[in-house]
């Protein structure tokens, strides 16, 4: 059976708050504050919703102690230290390990296109320098390599592999991964659009971009499946789909920078290569939002 759950629920995959000179501080520590307010289950700090591709070395490691900090046990913290140099993301993970996190976010690394058997020398490499546990983050629609059922298997003999976070979108391997893991480690939706189908599987949640504007609304979701309100949970993701959607008809984080700006939570600055939210977009993003209360 798999070890104690880093948490159960709903984690923010959250943005990290930008000036055009640097990071944005103060926004950042009332949005932590505000989200644990509101009932989320966990945070994940400088993964790809927070734009950790673009923070430079030094702005990477003054953000996740500066989050850690501010978090203060109050939930637990997740940061993100992948890469697709394994040395750099070793260095990072324990640093984010020294610090005290209570878990990391590796995603597979992008452009690479490391095989199988690299992926796992690779995720072992990034374990062994950490006293936390790992989540294995599979999103090839970014990075170009997936994860294969039978390597979470290989994967999950290291005790320190908890955890996936499944963004393939392919549901038939997701199934498979169930069939082959779901005693061994805990399976978690990378998509906002399948928290439902990933838990009623017998997934333990979500890393969700959607609960940056909707921490509380996205827990209860989780929360109800968690509980064996299918029915329920599913009720809340169809209403929400139309703006999980809205959310990822651009490259993630764009529309969410856009939306949290409009909820007046940060400026709407992303880095490049990233650029701002095209107009007609936006607009249907905003006009969602006025749907749901949220602006």
């Amino acid at each position: 059976m798999t070890a104690d759950p880093i948490f159960r629920g709903a984690a923010t995959a959250l943005i990290t708050p930008l000036t055009e000179t640097g990071v944005d501080y103060d926004s950042f520590g009332r949005l932590i504050d505000w989200q644990i307010e509101q009932g989320i289950d966990a945070l994940v700090i400088a993964g790809t919703s927070g734009e950790g591709s673009t923070l430079s070395d030094e702005e990477h490691r003054e953000v996740l102690k500066f989050a850690y900090e501010k978090i203060a046990g109050r939930v637990p913290a997740i940061a993100g230290t992948g890469s697709n140099d394994t040395a750099y993301a070793v260095s990072l993970t324990k640093f984010a390990s020294d610090l005290g996190y209570e878990g990391m976010l590796v995603v597979t690394p992008y452009y690479n296109k490391a095989t199988q058997k690299g992926l796992v020398a690779m995720y072992n490499a990034i374990a062994e320098a950490s006293s936390a546990p790992l989540i294995a983050y599979n999103v090839p629609s970014r990075t170009g390599v997936n994860i294969e059922p039978a390597t979470y298997l290989e994967l999950s003999k290291n005790p320190k592999i908890t955890t996936i976070k499944e963004a393939n979108s392919n549901i038939s391997k997701i199934v498979e991964t169930f069939q082959l893991v779901g005693d061994k480690m805990e399976i978690l939706s990378g998509n906002d659009d399948q928290i439902v189908p990933i838990m009623s599987l017998g997934g333990s949640g979500v890393i969700s971009v959607l609960s940056n504007l909707m921490p509380k609304e996205t827990s209860e979701l989780c929360h109800k499946a968690l509980a064996g309100d299918i029915a329920g949970a599913a009720k809340m993701q169809l209403e929400y789909l139309p703006l999980i959607n809205a959310l990822f008809c651009e490259t993630n984080p764009i529309p969410v920078k856009a939306a949290m700006a409009a909820m007046g939570w940060c400026k709407n600055i992303v880095r490049l290569p990233l650029t701002p939210m095209e107009k007609d977009h936006e607009e249907k993003l905003l006009s969602l939002m006025k749907e749901q209360n949220l602006i």
